[in-house]
Parts: structure tokens; sequence; C-alpha cells
């Protein structure tokens, strides 16, 4: 846990605002907490897994027994130095560990080693879509620091309890700069934060599990004033949830301030049984933690050596395969970055690919008709009833026209119903294989222009739309099987003539 670097008008010049809510510009930053993939602590050899028993994972040096001493885990600092690498962001070849000084009762040493002057992770940015517009959000820092333990109450006996299992587990907090300016961006922009962070492997992304943990900072501002006072919304854990409790913390602001009434530095927490922001403490700032280095811990050095070895072994970057899809296929940035919004995705299309398919009509069928059936699933490709063979045989038959697209989605829906996994049985079973025959689909032609005069004669008037009648007709005389492109061009032929 950190202070967002409370960023003022100097770094705000020349940022776009975003829509005004009753006036008022809304400014949002993100503080982070991504859970490292660890099988052990940040400085201690005790287990990070998920769902033992309270209090059976924390050894001594959870504890803060007397005579115990952190050691630093190595793997931590690794996945740290690959997501700088991931969001090109400044990794720096000495950082140190500081002790931030607060009591709770889930926390057995009285303090929290983190880093604050001197993070292993500086700058960097993240950049993703919103709509078809691209948004780039800057962040100041991520930093390794150690999770404390976690109150348990149970209402129904009145009592308390401290489960201190999570105690020492290794974080990474990441910290943007205040560069959001809606609850849509907002949610965009953790969406591919959590993205980019278990593409490569650092985080398991596991919400409900705590693995990933949002804080928004939130304040608003008429355009042109001052950064208003900020309230920090801890511990968001679902994106639906996020948009809900931004939204509401805006409007509360709004009303406070038109009321006459100043806002407050605090913590709240977002209740989603009645979708409200609550105060849950003053929010304290960094003087109050009376941070200083821990004098247990030495520098962490990381040498350039290092940071080669670990960029020779990371997977291929999301940014890096988007670019790639580009350059190779011809794709729009916004169908490639659409592409790789996650790795199960971009294996899929990678795959359908191997198959001959064409990359544009490939795309727009996994962004389409692929990504609707998935979604209202719940699922992800690779668990997907149609596979990438399947998707790229279909493309196929449409490029090559044997099926129209209306025809190919007939077939997606047996494919995806398991009526079937040969494309070219399933059109053929169900008679969808386009007209081709030239002589045929001109004998139809032929009488559709014959009993159509008033469409041939608005046509050559120069009124386009008169075609389309005609189109139709064809298609409903051919049973939808003629194929659209040979009628619009053996129209457009004997019409010219």
């Amino acid at each position: 846990m950190s202070e967002t670097v409370n960023t003022f008008e100097a770094q705000q010049q020349g940022r776009p605002t975003g829509p005004l809510v009753h006036g008022y510009e809304v400014i949002i930053g993100f503080e982070t907490h991504a859970q490292l993939s660890t099988q052990s602590k940040i400085f201690s050899r005790a287990s990070t897994a998920f769902g033992a028993e309270p209090n059976t994972q924390a050894c001594a040096v959870d504890l803060a027994l007397p005579g115990t001493l952190p050691v630093m885990n190595k793997g931590a600092v690794e996945r740290a130095i690959q997501f700088g690498l991931a969001i090109n962001s400044h990794i720096a070849p000495r950082s140190i560990f500081a002790r931030k000084n607060y009591f709770y009762p889930d926390l057995p040493k009285g303090y929290q080693i983190s880093q604050f002057e001197i993070p292993v992770v500086q700058g960097g940015a993240v950049e993703f879509f919103l709509g078809d517009e691209k948004k780039t959000v800057r962040l100041v820092r991520a930093h390794l620091e150690e999770d404390a333990g976690k109150s348990l109450h149970e209402d129904f006996i009145g009592q308390s309890g401290i489960d201190l299992n999570r105690a020492g587990t290794p974080l990474l907090e990441i910290v943007t700069e205040p560069d959001m300016r809606s609850s849509a961006e907002a949610v965009a922009y953790a969406k591919e934060l959590h993205k980019i962070v278990t593409w490569i492997g650092i985080c398991d992304g596991n919400m409900q599990e705590g693995s990933f943990r949002c804080d928004a900072n939130v304040s608003v501002r008429k355009p042109g004033q001052p950064l208003g006072t900020r309230r920090e919304i801890k511990n968001l854990n679902s994106f639906k949830f996020m948009q809900q409790a931004i939204d509401y913390e805006v409007r509360w602001q709004i009303e406070q301030i038109e009321d006459g009434n100043e806002i407050q530095q605090a913590t709240v927490l977002f209740n989603p049984d009645t979708g409200e922001t609550r105060a849950m403490r003053t929010k304290e700032d960094a003087a109050d933690y009376r941070y200083f280095p821990d004098p247990d811990l030495p520098p962490l050095c990381i040498s350039e050596q290092w940071i080669q070895t670990v960029r020779a072994q990371m997977a291929e970057l999301p940014r890096n395969m988007a670019a790639r899809f580009q350059a190779d296929y011809g794709l729009s940035e916004y169908d490639a970055t659409q592409l790789t919004q996650n790795k199960a995705t971009a294996v899929y299309f990678t795959a359908a690919l191997g198959e001959g398919a064409n990359p544009k009509l490939l795309s727009n069928w996994i962004m389409g008709e692929l990504s609707r059936k998935l979604n209202a699933a719940d699922m992800t490709p690779a668990f997907s009833p149609v596979g990438p063979i399947p998707l790229a045989n279909l493309v196929k038959r449409i490029e090559d026209g044997t099926i129209s697209n209306n025809a190919a989605k007939q077939v997606f829906e047996a494919l995806w119903n398991v009526e079937g996994h040969d494309v070219d049985q399933i059109i053929e079973a169900k008679g969808l294989k386009q007209m081709n025959d030239t002589g045929a689909l001109e004998a139809i032609v032929n009488e559709v222009i014959a009993a159509n005069a008033k469409n041939v004669a608005e046509f050559k008037a120069g009124n386009e739309k008169a075609l389309n009648g005609l189109v139709g007709q064809i298609m409903k005389a051919s049973k939808g099987k003629a194929n659209p492109q040979q009628v619009n061009d053996l129209l457009r032929s004997k019409l010219a003539n």
C-alpha cells in the first residue's frame, strides 16, 4: 500500500478533458495490487497457496518473531522486471526497501516492508482502446511490497479473528498518474492492466481471491480549476463494481460540493448491495507512516545483464504481437489490439490462420459472432464449441463463394450446437450452397428484370436504391442461394446494355 503521487497542474498541462458530469470534470488515478505468482512469500519460504486453514502458512519471519530476518525472493524481483519491460518503464539499477509504520491487528510487525523513495519500476505507460478511441495512462511507479494479514469477522457469534496466511505475500503495487476521466476509461485501463500481468504470467489475476485488487482515487473539479480533494475507494474486486463505485462516488462528491460542503480526504469502501460508498477512515499522508529505510534489507541491485536475461525468457508481448498482426496480415490497429486482448484469443486466431483463412474476414468473425457467443456463455476461446479449424474452414467457404454470409451464420450455429464438425457436410446437409451457375442465375435475373419495369426505369434514371429492390427479388427467387456479388455484377451489366 502506498500513496498515489498527487500530480498537480504542471503535470496536467495538455491532458485531455473527458465528458463533464453536471459541469464537473472527473479525475481518476489507480493503485493496483497484483499478487506475484511465486510459490513462496517475498521475504520467507512460507507458501502462498490460496485457501489453507487460517494461520497454517505463517512462519516465524511472517510473524515477526524476535531474531528473524527477511530474505528477498529472487522470483518476485524477476516478475517486477518483467512488468517493467512490458510497459516500457525504467528499471532502477538500485532500489531500496522501507518500513511503512502503522498499527493494525493484521500487521504483526507494526510496519509493512515496502518501497518508497526509490521504487524498482519507474514510469511507463499503458495503452488501450475505449471504443474506437486510443487512450494512454501514464504510470508513476510499480514497487515491491509485502501484503498484510486478514481480519475475519464472525458476526453471528460477535467475534473477530486474525488470519496471517497472507502476511508476507509478494505484491507489486502499480500506481498511475490521475489521467483517467470517466469510470468507463478507468475500467478499460484496469482490464488492460489485468491482461498485461496475466499475459506475462506474473499474476493469476483472480480478483475473487484477492490476487488483483484495485483502489481508485477519485476527485472532481470545474474545468480549469486545481485538482479537487480525492477519496480512495479500496479493494474493488470486480470490473462491474469498479464502474458502479466510481459513478456513485462522482455523484456523491458533486452533490456535496453543490450543497456547499468540502470534500475531506478519506478512504472509502463500496457496498455492492446498496451501490454506495461509505467512509472507512480519514486518509493518511506519507508523513503519517514515518517511512525510513529498512535496516534488515540491503539495497536491491539489478544489473543490465539480469534485465536482458529476463527479457530473453519472456514470451511475445501483446503489443508486439498486435504490431506483427498489423504488419503481416494488414489488420487495423484496432483489430490487432482486440485479437490480443487475451492470450486465448490470440492463440485461437493464430491457429485458425494456419488453415489458410483470410486474416481480415477471420478477425471479423472472431470479434463478431464468436465473441458474442462466448460472452453470452461466459466462456473463453479455449473452451469454445467452435474450434479454430472449423471456423477457418467456414471463413474459407465464404471467401470462395460457396456460401453467403447469412448461410455462414446458420453453419456457425450448427457448429456451436455441435450438430457436426465438418463445415462442408453441414453446408450440404442444410442445402446452403450458393448458386454459382451463371446460366441458371442469368435466367432468374432476366425474369426479375422483365417483371419489374418500374424499378428498372428508376435505376436507369439514376436512383441507385432501385437496384436493391431488384437484388431482393432475385435473392427471393433463388431462395437466398444466389451469390450477392454475382447478382450485382450481372444486374448492372444487363441494365447498362
